[in-house]
């Protein structure tokens, strides 16, 4: 009986992944894509709480417009007797790779198990499927024919 239940478990248990391989992909990718767009939208929702402090605080002080206005549109500054640091093209480049790569390093939520996506290439899903197969037909031929056997047997 413990043989019985043992080999159904484990050839039902292959069986249905070698059958659910698609879905659990597909879960896990989801999953991904949620997370991805989960942190999208709190960087939105930061960036939109910096705009609106931003623009609060030029309806509030119209002199801020005046300091803002060269950085945002490239222009030169107006006052003479201040030194603004210039960025270069390279030091950019560099913020903006580095900025990249922190993203992504965010972004996504747990990868695939390795289980999974070595059962997702389609010869280990014929394999996986056929030893479930197999295991659970063993257990029914050699553990449940038994009892069979012997009630027919006392007959």
């Amino acid at each position: 009986m413990v043989l019985f239940i043992v080999f159904f478990s484990i050839g039902a248990s292959a069986l249905s992944v070698s059958i659910l391989c698609d879905d659990l992909v597909r879960y896990y990718r989801n999953n991904q894509l949620l997370k991805a767009a989960e942190e999208s939208l709190r960087r939105i929702e930061a960036l939109n709480a910096d705009y609106g402090a931003l623009l609060e605080q030029l309806q509030k002080e119209p002199n801020a417009v005046k300091r803002i206005a060269p950085a945002t549109l490239g222009t030169e500054p107006e006052a003479e007797d201040t030194i603004y640091p210039k960025a270069t093209a390279e030091q950019l480049a560099a913020v903006r790779e580095a900025l990249r790569e922190e993203v992504s390093h965010g972004i996504g939520g747990p990868a695939m198990p390795d289980w999974l996506v070595r059962c997702s290439e389609a010869p280990q899903r014929i394999i996986l499927f056929l030893a479930g197969a197999f295991l659970i037909l063993i257990s029914f031929i050699c553990f449940g024919s038994a009892k069979q056997k012997s009630q027919q047997g006392r007959l």
